[in-house]
C-alpha cells in the first residue's frame, strides 16, 4: 500500500476514535503487538474504540480497503493467539483493542447477562455479586485479567466442573462474507433495530424493553457438560477447542469473528467450602477423581491441581500479583498491567537496561513482603508432591467430608478442610501460577532456554493423568511446572528448556505422544501461533470467515491469503 493510501487510511481512523486512541508510534503499539508470552509483529495501527458503534465504522474502513483485523481485548493468551506473528503478512494489518468496552448489562433479574467486548470476568463477579448470583467462570485459569467474549471465543472451560466449557448461542457479531461485504449478525435474542449503527446504539444506551427481550431455546451456556464430564469412562476428552458439538457463531469462533456482546446464564451463589488435598501417588487423585464424578449426589464445583514445583514458583515468583489482589482487589489488576506496560515501554528506551524491567522490578519489591500462606498449606508442600483444592457447594460438603475421611483412612495421604481465608488464598495461590511461570522464566532467563506450554484435554478413563516424560525427552528440559482442571481432565504443562533446544521440535515430539494416547489439544487456550487448527475447526473457521479477514495468524504458515488451504 502506498504511503499516500496509508496516510489516509490512518486519517479515518482518527476521525472515527481520536488520535489520542489510533496508535501508530511502535513504542505506543507494542504493549498491543507483543504477546504475554508469545507472538510478535507489527500492524499499520492499533485502534481503540470507545463504543460499538465506532467498532463497526473502523470495521468498515477495514474491509473496504482490504486490511486484516485482528479483535483483541486483554491481551492475556499464552499461545499469541490476540497479536500479530511476525511481519509477513499478505496485508496491512488493524489492532482493534476492545478494553474501553466494559459495560455489563443485566437481563432477568441478573439471570442471564450481556457481556460486552471489553468486559472482564472481574468485573462480572464484582457486578453479579449483589445479586447473590456467579458468572460461568471465575478470575481465569491461566492467565489473570481474563475476557468475557475471549472466553466465549476460545471455548474456555475455566475452573468450574459443573459448567463447561463458555458456550452461547446467543451473540452479536459482525462477519466478512463470501463477496467481501461486511455484515451485522444480530442473533443476542433482543429486538434493538434494522440498521447496524441503530442496533449496536440501542444495546449500547440499553434501548430496550423486556418485551424485546425474546424468549427462546437457544443456550446461553453449555447444559450437557454436568452430565459429560461424570461419564469417567468414556475414551474422548470432556471437553476441548476441536469438539465439534460447541462450535456455534461466536462460541468457538478464535477472533475470526467481530464479537460485539455475548449473552450468557449466570448462577445462584451457594455456601461452599474448599478442601485440600495432598498426596505423594497420583493415582490417589485419580481414584478420587473418578469416585467423586460418578458417585457422589453433588458434582464439586471445582477442583484444581497444582504439583509441588509449580506450588514453589507460584508462592515466589507470583507474590506480588496474589497480594495485589488480595490487598488492593481484582479491580486494581488493569491498572497494575498498564503501569507495568509504562515502565517497560521508558526501559526499552535504555539499552542499558534488561528485557521486562517491570517484573524485575516488582519481584525484588515482592521479597520485602513477608510468607502470605497459610501454614497448614506449607506444611503439606513440605510433605505431598501433589496437591489438590476440591471446593464443595450445599449438600455436596457433607458429602466431601464423609467420604475424604473414610477414603484416607485406607489410602495414601490426606485432607484439611480450609477456613474462609485458607480456601480463598489456597485457590488465589493456583490462579497466579501462570504469571508466576512467566516471571520465573524472566528472572532465570540468562540461564536457561525457551519457556513452552502444552495446554492438553486427557481422555475422560485416562488413568496415568501425570505426565512421565521418556528421558530423551526430561533430559531436554531445566524445569517443569503442572497445574490443571483435574477433574475435566485439563492440564497446562509447562516446561522450561535448557540452553540450545529447540522449542518448536521438543513441542512436536511430546504433542505427538498425546496423538498416542488419544488426548485433545489445544484444550481451551485455543490455536494461534504454538496449535494449528485441526480439520473440524479449519472447516469451522472458513464457513464463518471465508476471506480470511479476522485474525488471519490462526493457521497462517505463510504469505498465502487462503488458510484453509494450507
Amino acid at each position: 500500500m502506498s504511503d499516500a493510501n496509508t496516510s489516509a487510511i490512518i486519517k479515518q481512523l482518527e476521525s472515527i476514535v481520536g488520535s489520542q486512541y489510533t496508535l501508530i508510534d511502535p513504542v505506543k503499539k507494542q504493549p498491543f503487538t507483543q504477546g504475554f508470552r508469545f507472538g510478535s509483529g507489527d500492524a499499520l495501527a492499533v485502534v481503540k474504540p470507545a463504543t460499538l458503534v465506532e467498532i463497526w465504522r473502523v470495521l468498515s474502513v477495514c474491509v473496504k480497503h482490504d486490511m486484516a483485523i485482528i479483535m483483541q481485548a486483554a491481551n492475556t493468551g499464552l499461545t499469541g493467539g490476540s497479536t500479530p506473528n511476525g511481519d509477513d503478512y499478505d496485508r496491512d494489518l488493524v489492532i482493534i483493542n476492545t478494553m474501553r468496552l466494559d459495560d455489563i448489562q443485566l437481563i432477568d433479574n441478573a439471570k442471564q447477562i450481556i457481556g460486552f467486548p471489553g468486559s472482564t470476568l472481574f468485573g462480572l463477579e464484582d457486578t453479579l455479586a449483589p445479586y447473590g448470583r456467579e458468572p460461568h467462570s471465575v478470575i481465569g485459569s491461566s492467565c489473570i485479567g481474563a475476557s468475557i467474549v475471549g472466553g466465549v471465543c476460545n471455548n474456555s472451560g475455566g475452573a468450574l466442573v459443573q459448567r463447561g466449557p463458555a458456550y452461547t448461542e446467543l451473540a452479536l457479531y459482525a462477519e466478512v462474507d463470501e463477496k467481501g461485504e461486511l455484515k451485522l449478525v444480530n442473533n443476542l435474542g433482543i429486538e434493538l433495530g434494522s440498521s447496524p449503527e441503530e442496533i449496536l446504539s440501542n444495546l449500547e444506551s440499553k434501548n430496550y424493553s423486556q418485551a424485546d427481550i425474546q424468549q427462546t431455546d437457544k443456550l446461553a451456556s453449555d447444559h450437557e457438560y454436568h452430565h459429560r464430564v461424570r461419564e469417567v469412562d468414556a475414551a474422548t476428552p470432556a471437553r476441548f477447542n476441536n469438539d465439534g458439538r460447541r462450535l456455534h457463531e461466536a462460541s468457538g469462533c478464535a477472533g475470526k469473528l467481530a464479537v460485539f456482546a455475548v449473552r450468557l446464564d449466570t448462577y445462584p451463589t451457594e455456601n461452599k467450602q474448599v478442601f485440600y488435598i495432598g498426596s505423594n501417588d497420583a493415582s490417589v487423585f485419580e481414584k478420587i477423581r473418578r469416585e467423586m464424578l460418578s458417585t457422589f449426589k453433588n458434582l464439586p464445583v471445582s477442583g484444581e491441581y497444582l504439583h509441588r514445583d509449580c506450588y514453589a514458583v507460584s508462592k515466589k515468583y507470583g507474590k506480588d500479583t496474589f497480594l495485589v489482589i488480595e490487598k488492593l482487589g481484582s479491580k486494581y489488576i488493569p491498572k497494575m498491567f498498564n503501569l507495568k506496560r509504562t515502565v517497560d515501554r521508558f526501559a526499552d528506551k535504555l539499552t542499558f537496561l534488561p528485557a521486562k524491567m517491570s517484573d524485575r522490578i516488582m519481584q525484588y519489591l515482592s521479597y520485602l513482603w513477608p510468607n502470605h500462606l497459610p501454614k497448614r498449606m506449607e506444611q503439606y508442600h513440605a510433605q505431598y508432591q501433589h496437591h489438590w483444592i476440591v471446593e464443595m457447594s450445599g449438600e455436596g460438603i457433607s458429602e466431601a467430608k464423609a467420604y475424604l475421611e473414610q477414603f484416607f483412612a485406607a489410602n495414601e495421604g490426606s485432607y484439611f478442610e480450609c477456613t474462609p481465608e485458607e480456601g480463598e488464598k489456597a485457590i488465589l495461590h493456583r490462579f497466579v501460577a501462570g504469571g508466576a511461570i512467566g516471571r520465573y522464566h524472566v528472572m532465570k532467563r540468562k540461564d536457561v532456554g525457551p519457556m513452552m506450554t502444552v495446554d492438553v484435554a486427557l481422555r475422560r478413563n485416562e488413568q496415568a493423568w501425570f505426565e512421565e516424560l521418556p528421558p530423551e525427552i526430561d533430559n531436554l528440559i531445566d524445569a517443569k511446572f503442572y497445574y490443571g482442571h483435574l477433574f475435566c481432565h485439563v492440564m497446562h504443562q509447562n516446561y522450561v528448556l535448557k540452553k540450545g533446544v529447540d522449542a518448536k521440535q521438543l513441542k512436536q515430539k511430546i504433542l505427538a505422544s498425546f496423538d498416542a494416547r488419544g488426548a485433545e489439544y489445544p484444550a481451551e487456550h485455543n490455536v494461534g501461533h504454538e496449535y494449528a487448527a485441526k480439520p473440524t475447526l479449519k472447516s469451522f473457521y472458513k464457513a464463518i470467515d471465508p476471506t480470511n479477514t479476522f485474525n488471519p495468524g490462526i493457521g497462517k504458515t505463510s504469505k498465502r491469503r487462503n488458510w484453509s488451504e494450507q
